[in-house]
């Protein structure tokens, strides 16, 4: 698989990024592409959460299969978990083409799609077809749920996709950061937030009987310190399930060429690291570690997802790295993963979850003991 990918790319990366990723899409979907090396589980990786288990804390974020059409060629591929979507209601072009933009260089990639798809029909129709399929493959399945453009009241459109696709999800993604939607970032203020779960909540509780899926929130990684405190609250006095952090950042670090950082939309991959792995300490230690955290953003190694996960995340996801290094990340990620919890002595993921508070927190106690 290495050497397919080092042939294919030079090929993908001389066209379009967007119809280079259709491609792909198709290719997965027809079966052309080969399974890849066998896929790493057991016992030290395998997590439970919100009584769901995972094979690996190691997944797929939204984006990369927003109409649910290959959800068991990526679970193959040896995610633990699957994002789909972000789904709309009724199904949308997104906005203008060319909308994608690669930058090798620092692996990163800007986008301004605007939730492309084919609307919840369709995607109902993929979902059903894979959960139709025998043998399925283990792994969890999420949804990632988003509004129409131009939507003047929100909580219509999350409700319906809500009472439509809640039933079929292993857990559910309220997508409110994405930058490419006028308005959307605006549900992110605390009052707005409160109100918008509190109706995607009710309709929860009606469509999806005594055992809804778990609901998570996606938030952007340009809140100042303020807001992340407001949202932090917010989302504690919601009671939802738990986080995902972070989405694409509408900043753009100096060292990005000119050419390419001046590309409207989110900003995904290495540069967007550092930064989301902040975010996440941040949450982790504004929630108490209350609520579970899906860590996302800049992913390319190991080590980043290592990272994210001391830094309080109890799963994480990518996309980006798979555009520039292959399929073949995904067990890098979590073979590396192990042989980074054994060098910390830790004997499953879970007990490295949040570990540089620990340290943190001993520092700061033996500072004040010096004093």
């Amino acid at each position: 698989m290495p050497d397919l990918y080092r042939l294919t790319r030079p090929f993908l990366f001389r066209m379009d990024a967007e119809k280079a990723h259709d491609l792909t899409l198709k290719a997965l979907r027809t079966g052309l592409l080969p399974p890849p090396p066998q896929e790493v589980s057991g016992p030290a990786l395998e997590t439970t959460l919100w009584d769901r288990k995972f094979p690996n804390p190691v997944g797929l974020a939204a984006g990369f299969d927003k109409n649910a059409a290959v959800i068991g060629p990526m679970l193959g591929l040896g995610f633990g978990f699957v994002e789909t979507g972000t789904v709309t209601p009724k199904p949308q072009d997104g906005n203008p083409k060319p909308r994608v933009f690669r930058n090798a260089q620092s692996e990163s990639i800007i986008n301004a799609m605007g939730f492309p798809n084919g609307g919840a029909e369709t995607f109902k129709r993929n979902f059903g077809e894979f959960l139709e399929r025998r043998p399925r493959p283990s792994g969890v399945i999420g949804i990632n749920i988003g509004m129409n453009k131009g939507q003047p009241e929100p909580a219509k459109d999350y409700r319906a996709l809500v009472r439509s696709l809640g039933p079929l999800a292993d857990y559910l993604t309220v997508n409110i950061s994405s930058p490419n939607t006028p308005g959307l970032r605006d549900l992110q203020r605390r009052d707005a937030l409160l109100g918008l779960l509190g109706a995607i909540m009710d309709e929860r509780a009606r469509a999806c009987g005594s055992n809804p899926p778990p609901l998570l929130v996606k938030l952007a990684p340009d809140l100042t310190d303020a807001q992340q405190k407001e949202s932090a609250a917010a989302a504690l006095e919601a009671k939802i399930d738990g986080l995902i952090l972070t989405n694409t950042t509408t900043g753009r670090p100096a060292s990005l060429p000119d050419a390419f950082s001046s590309r409207p939309g989110g900003l995904s991959g290495k540069p967007l690291c550092t930064a989301s792995t902040k975010i996440i300490h941040n949450f982790y230690k504004l929630t108490g570690g209350k609520l579970p955290i899906i860590g996302v953003g800049g992913i390319s190694g190991p080590q980043d997802a290592y990272d994210k996960i001391r830094a309080g995340a109890s799963l994480v996801q990518f996309y980006t790295a798979l555009v520039f290094q292959g399929p073949c990340v995904v067990r890098k990620i979590n073979t590396g993963l192990i042989d980074l919890m054994k060098r910390d002595g830790f004997a499953h993921i879970g007990q490295a979850v949040g570990a540089a508070h620990v340290r943190q927190d001993e520092k700061e106690q033996k500072s004040k003991k010096s004093v």
